[in-house]
């Protein structure tokens, strides 16, 4: 059982798989920073300054004693986060798009190259054998 598991493990495609787990990961945290830190400013510098972030439907308001302290926090759904991870969403899923496409791109150049002749029959090549022989 051990050595399939290490077999298992040790494989391409497990290796490949984990690779593309962390890369995946590596590229939601980048879009995810590219969306908070650069796209989310140009729409709320459109939109008037409103931040997504911000819009909430508050439920419950925070209960607050009289020296300032939170008894009770808000209770409110954040659906402005959610549309921020939306937009996350779709823009993970351009790069993700564009990535493929040109990795596909790259494997089709290679398919593209001519393949070599498929090796000659033996009954012809022993024709020609016999007709090379019947020359001389």
């Amino acid at each position: 059982m051990w050595k399939e598991f290490k077999k298992f493990i040790m494989g391409g495609n497990v290796i490949e798989f984990a690779v593309a787990v962390i890369m995946a990961g590596a590229i939601g945290m980048v879009v995810k920073g590219f969306v908070s830190m650069i796209v989310m400013p140009f729409v709320s510098h459109f939109t008037g300054g409103v931040s997504f972030k911000e819009w909430k439907l508050v439920l419950d308001e925070a209960v607050v004693d009289a020296a300032g302290k939170v008894v009770k926090p808000e209770n409110a759904i954040m659906y402005g986060q959610w549309i921020d991870t939306i937009i996350n969403l779709l823009i993970v899923g351009l790069v993700m798009f564009i990535i493929v496409k040109a990795y596909n791109k790259t494997k089709k150049k290679e398919e593209e190259k001519p393949a070599d002749p498929p090796p000659t029959p033996e009954d012809i090549t022993l024709l020609r054998e016999i007709r090379d022989a019947l020359k001389k």
